[in-house]
């Protein structure tokens, strides 16, 4: 059996650096423009080749998606970005439009190309398709069953690889192409720029009594009625590998360091487990459960991989974010005084008791002693994110560890 590439996402250089040291093979990254989150961070010229340059010294590929579906007025601006592109080498750009295609043929060919979900993969005659054309890699529709892809794999060739989603946020519509967001807001879905109406609570109107707003209670969160599970599919990797999966893809570019790291290292743990002795990955299954609802969640599915949802699976109840752990920061170093320098993302104080996360899986506990400023000024409590911060925890960590806090 083959050892399937663990594909993580990143929406800043912050985030790859920490998809790196937490066990991705392979990370995938969103530039300025041209690729289906627009709201995340995403990254300049510069953040993107010294993200290349980090992960390549890590041994680790960048792949960089260029997968909205064009208008005529992207065109000329996919060419100029494709040409950047070429001179700072990814590892592969990923696709969907026909018309990007033929500029990434006519640009920069050397660039393996990937074929985005977005595009509809779901029979292995699309995947030859793809193949004829050039690509490399093609990205299972969602709609998929083990079964199918399992099939799929009979009927394309070995150098043919398949991407899976194995864990994250699932879209309502198929294959991705959803138009809520365009319809209700005016912002392109399709072109990077999801507003996620699906996550939206909605109450019914009777038309004739505009302004009355009646409550479809579903639970004691409210009612969304649109709003999917989360995929996850750590118990089931074996199914997964037995399928011909050559990539296991998280989904999650707008998500936090935190998240990354919290699924980075627990699928990599659960992967290099399954390797190692399959009695192994069964004995630490209770391990995985436990780490992956670490991070931020929606109730958990297996999504279509073993045939329809039912209507439990599909989704519909309780299934707003669960939130077991706050991100408080990324390490950045040690200073003169032995004090852990981080840029404070939530607020913590003297006295609490946060958790450094470890990439080998080893939750470390400690109390905050004290907090400094940049400056340098002692401080009870730290209010305010995203500034510099010397925190005395009574031992060192490693750049790019998490500090995290259990949630109230």
């Amino acid at each position: 059996m083959k050892k399937p590439e663990l594909l993580i996402p990143a929406g800043s250089l912050d985030v790859l650096k920490v998809a790196v040291r937490y066990g991705a093979d392979a990370v995938y990254v969103g530039g300025e423009a041209f690729g289906l989150r627009a709201n995340a961070k995403n990254f300049s010229m510069d953040d993107l080749r010294e993200g290349i340059a980090f992960a390549h010294a890590h041994d680790v590929k960048v792949y960089v998606t260029a997968n909205i579906y064009a208008h005529n007025e992207d065109l000329d601006g996919v060419r100029a970005y494709f040409k950047e592109l070429k001179e700072i080498k990814p590892d592969a750009l990923l696709i969907s439009d026909p018309g990007v295609y033929s500029i990434w043929a006519e640009v920069c060919p050397e660039i393996d190309l990937h074929v985005s979900t977005q595009s509809n993969n779901v029979n292995y005659g699309t995947f030859l398709f793809w193949q004829k054309l050039g690509a490399k890699r093609v990205v299972t529709g969602r709609e998929l069953s083990l079964a199918e892809i399992k099939e799929i794999r009979a009927n394309i060739p070995n150098d043919l690889e398949i991407e899976t989603f194995v864990h994250g946020a699932m879209c309502i519509s198929y294959s991705g192409r959803c138009l809520l967001s365009n319809y209700m807001t005016g912002r392109d879905a399709n072109r990077g720029a999801c507003t996620h109406p699906c996550r939206w609570q909605y109450s019914i109107v009777e038309e004739k009594r505009p302004g009355e707003y009646m409550p479809v209670f579903e639970n004691e969160r409210g009612t969304f009625i649109f709003n999917s599970k989360d995929l996850c599919m750590v118990e089931h990797l074996p199914d997964m590998i037995a399928a011909g999966i050559d990539s296991l893809k998280v989904e999650g570019r707008m998500k936090t360091a935190l998240y990354v790291a919290t699924v980075a290292r627990t699928y990599r743990k659960a992967i290099d487990d399954f390797f190692e002795d399959p009695k192994k990955y069964k004995e630490n299954m209770p391990w995985y459960l436990d780490q992956i609802s670490d991070g931020t969640f929606r109730q958990f599915t297996t999504g279509f991989f073993y045939g329809k949802p039912d209507e439990s699976a599909q989704i519909y109840d309780a299934n707003t974010y669960i939130k077991t752990y706050t991100y408080i920061g990324t390490v950045q170093g040690m200073d003169a005084d032995g004090r852990v320098v981080w840029t404070q993302k939530n607020k913590f104080c003297v006295g609490d008791t946060i958790e450094i996360m470890k990439p080998d899986g080893e939750n470390i506990a400690v109390t905050v002693r004290s907090i400094r400023d940049a400056d340098g000024n002692e401080m009870e409590s730290a209010p305010h994110s995203k500034q510099e911060l010397h925190v005395d925890i009574g031992m060192a960590a490693e750049p790019l560890d998490i500090i995290r806090q259990a949630a109230e």
